[in-house]
């Protein structure tokens, strides 16, 4: 039955891949820049992503897909952003996978969206193996969970970009232990780049802001030279 078990979860992975890869060829082809944020429940994986919303839209066009087990409290609280943000309630399910974002996308024009971010479920584990076609992952430490994250879940960190330090306005009474955290993070994932932020505050998130932008520019130059 375990053979039998690993042979179904192979099958469903590489469909999974196969979709994602479609769905990344064509986030391409639009020109639209798709980040993906993972962390464990009560990171402060919303307010951060309510932070992104807020300050690029002022310029650019911003649009989020959040997956959650159950009720639509994060997507009502985004919209406070942007009006373009729906909800992918999962149920049972820990994790999004290729096959709920194309579908939650439907009818959305992807030549008017610079931005797309993908909040997936609060778990560090399960998004790990499922590709949604981002170009861009964001694996998100808060400051009052410890240092130990990295060492814990070290293939989430592996299968993301960027670490992003959250609640960092609450980094001295926590005693959390920033340069422990990086040294982790750095074992696991030697290079990683790591954001500092606080979205309560607002510290830290102007080099998040500037990666963005790096990351649109980057994927406006693939969109031209795809279609040559």
């Amino acid at each position: 039955m375990s053979t039998r078990m690993v042979e179904v979860r192979a099958k469903v992975l590489k469909q999974n891949d196969l979709l994602a890869r479609a769905l990344r060829e064509r986030f391409t082809r639009e020109g639209t820049c798709v980040v993906g944020l993972v962390s464990s429940p009560g990171s402060g994986k919303t307010a951060f992503l309510e932070k992104l919303l807020s300050g690029l839209a002022r310029d650019s066009r911003v649009a989020a897909l959040v997956g959650d087990l159950a009720t639509e409290n994060d997507a009502a609280r985004l919209r406070r952003a942007t009006p373009n943000v729906r909800q992918i309630t999962t149920g049972t399910v820990c994790h999004l996978d290729a096959q709920m974002v194309e579908k939650a996308l439907e009818s959305w024009r992807l030549d008017r969206i610079d931005f797309l971010f993908i909040e997936n479920v609060g778990n560090l584990v399960c998004p790990s193996s499922y590709d949604l076609g981002e170009e861009l992952r964001f694996v998100l430490l808060s400051a009052t969970e410890g240092e130990d994250k990295p060492l814990k879940y070290p293939t989430i960190f592996n299968s993301s970009d960027v670490a992003v330090i959250t609640k960092m306005d609450l980094a001295e009474a926590a005693e959390f232990d920033l340069a422990a955290a990086r040294r982790n993070i750095e074992s696991v994932r030697p290079g990683m780049q790591v954001l500092e932020v606080s979205a309560k505050t607002g510290a830290g998130m102007q080099a998040a802001f500037d990666l963005l932008h790096a990351q649109l520019a980057r994927a406006r130059h693939s969109q031209v030279a795809a279609t040559l």
